[in-house]
């Protein structure tokens, strides 16, 4: 039942948030206007710059926000405990993450759609806009190479995703044309299009339609599932970033917001119908657990660096002054996509801290040679799935542990658990889909940006840019991995988290120069939960730097981690003085924008 009370709390604690600090940074500290010209209407080109209905673009904004971070962060952070995990994600939610989304969003809005790089260029310095551009470079980088290896895994891990996932597109693009070329009723539409969706979910809990990758020779190339899933995926995101967002990423996002909302509905009904069944649903995991596994770092710092996305990330900024602003209609749109998807997202971050705190205790297979030993319920379950950091850490462990746990509460519902499981299956790797092509084109954007400035011609064209985006991550994904298996992107994931969450701080820096133009108290709504963020991540950094340089049993380091890792931080540090020189000397009541 106490699993029950805190869904129902976080989410009336969420509507409160909205309706009291969100409309607050709305109409008193941006005051945002619906009469105000916006980048989608001045610069409508029918390829980025589209106006689009608030409901679509939440859906596109949330499904590239999302992405798999509130699902994989909580189910590592909660080693630590279901309570710091989930006041960090509320708390955090409210007060930092939406702030930065919302913040972003806005002041690319008032910049013509621009990257967080141009604006601060514009609100701080060019070599500010040359640092921040390196940074979310490295970000996006890593975002694209490591998403693509996590699609690849799941679709290896559960195969019976692969059908679904795919026909996901012509669907996507049949309801593109239906809403915007042959101007369709856009609600009969959503319904065909997600009835769709989940016929094909259930085709795919089928034998008959189940896809397994096979290993290919090509030549003197041996190429794994891994390998082949990788390259198909990459060369999707090259064509899914550079043909009109009508076309694909709007409705594709959009379905994929319609199916996060029926597994949310799902996973709500599972945890009220577990809850009141005669097993019951009970929190598995210790509330407070400050002496996790020996291999586990401490709390402080890496809690906040550790669960991003569903309390606040550096990647959501990206896509704020990316993709979204070129599509939002009007000023007031932006409450709801920006703060309103952040605590959205929030929300689902609960529903997983749920599901790995006690769902995954009502039935835990622990298999051997592929087939299942034993069964565990309750603590035990629970303490042999996060028996060290490395098995919770694991790609395949945390995926696991939400799919499980999330599996057991719909079975509740009378739902079969294998069901259960491909649609969960489904569920994470749409999200991971719409995180890759909508993060290559921004890494497009953020190129074409930068060859604009530096007047590099070639480079501001949209198809050699996104190739740039698309090649570099590729190398990424092949780099420094064993035999060419193509997780060599995973190399850095590890340091991940702290680049995420110093783009993140980095983010509501520049924001807190653009308030603080306003000549009052409010650039204080960005400054506090930006310095929190800067304290925390560079601490994690600089605890990281450590670990690298500590030699292993064989006397290796990881000297990319080792060099990245130190790079990033000395970056970093550049553009925080860089802020703090322009912030000193920036005279009060300077603005030229509303709201600045």
């Amino acid at each position: 039942m106490e699993a029950l009370l805190i869904v129902v709390v976080s989410f009336v604690g969420y509507l409160i948030a909205y309706y009291t600090y969100g409309r607050f940074l709305a109409r008193k500290i941006f005051r945002l206007d619906d009469a105000a010209p916006v980048p989608s209407r001045e610069l409508q080109d029918g390829i980025d710059y589209v106006p689009t209905r608030k409901g679509i673009i939440f859906g596109h904004h949330y499904t590239s926000i999302a992405g798999t971070g509130p699902i994989v962060g909580p189910a590592i952070g909660i080693i630590w405990g279901w309570v710091p995990a989930l006041i960090w994600v509320f708390v955090g939610s409210i007060v930092m993450g939406a702030v930065h989304d919302f913040s972003a969003l806005v002041m690319s809005l008032r910049n013509e759609g621009k990257s967080m790089s141009e604006i601060a260029a514009r609100y701080v310095s060019k070599p500010a806009r040359t640092i921040f551009f390196l940074i979310a470079f490295l970000e996006l980088l890593i975002v694209i190479a490591v998403f693509g290896v996590v699609i690849a895994a799941i679709f290896n891990m559960y195969p019976q995703s692969v059908f679904p996932i795919w026909c996901e597109i012509p669907i996507a693009v049949v309801l593109g044309l239906a809403i915007y070329r042959w101007k369709r009723n856009l609600a009969l539409s959503t319904v065909v299009a997600v009835f769709a969706m989940y016929v094909t979910v259930y085709l795919g809990h089928l034998e008959t339609f189940r896809f397994e990758m096979g290993t290919l020779t090509l030549g003197g190339w041996t190429l794994t599932p891994t390998v082949l899933w990788i390259l198909i995926l990459l060369a999707y995101a090259f064509v899914a970033s550079t043909i009109p967002v009508t076309t694909l990423l709007q409705p594709r996002d959009y379905i994929n917001a319609w199916q996060l909302f029926v597994a949310m509905a799902l996973l709500i009904a599972g945890v009220a119908g577990a809850a009141f069944s005669s097993q019951g649903l009970h929190l598995a995991a210790p509330a407070v657990n400050l002496s996790p596994p020996a291999d586990a770092p401490p709390i402080w710092p890496f809690l906040f660096v550790t669960i991003a996305c569903g309390a606040i990330s550096g990647f959501h900024c990206l896509v704020a002054s990316g993709t979204t602003p070129k599509q939002i209609s009007k000023e007031g749109d932006a409450l709801f996509v920006g703060y309103g998807s952040m605590l959205m997202e929030s929300a689902l971050a609960v529903l997983v801290i749920v599901a790995v705190a006690a769902g995954i205790g009502m039935a835990y297979e622990v298999k051997a040679g592929g087939k299942v030993i034993e069964t565990l319920n309750g603590t035990a379950a629970w303490t042999h799935h996060y028996a060290s950091w490395s098995a919770a850490g694991g790609l395949g462990q945390k995926v696991e542990a939400v799919v499980v746990g999330s599996a057991n509460m719909i079975a509740s519902l009378g739902i079969p658990r294998s069901l259960g499981i491909v649609i969960m299956g489904v569920f994470i790797a749409s999200f991971a889909g719409t995180t890759l092509d909508t993060a290559t084109r921004i890494q497009r954007y953020v190129i074409s940006e930068l060859a604009t400035d530096f007047k590099i011609k070639p480079l501001s064209n949209r198809w050699v840019a996104t190739a740039v985006a698309v090649v570099t991550a590729g190398a990424l994904a092949f780099a420094a991995s064993p035999k060419g298996a193509g997780t060599g992107a995973m190399v850095l994931w590890p340091m991940f988290g702290a680049v995420n969450q110093l783009l993140a701080a980095l983010a509501l820096l520049i924001a807190t120069v653009y308030l603080k133009r306003k000549g009052s108290w409010a650039y204080c709504l960005t400054l506090v939960p930006c310095l929190f963020m800067l304290v925390m991540t560079l601490w994690a950094m600089v605890a990281n730097q450590v670990s690298f340089m500590t030699p292993d049993r064989q006397g290796h380091r990881p000297w990319v981690l080792v060099v990245v890792n130190a790079v990033t931080g000395l970056v970093a540090l550049g553009l925080v003085v860089e802020v703090l020189r322009v912030f000193a000397k920036r005279p009060q009541g300077s603005a030229e924008n509303r709201g600045a």
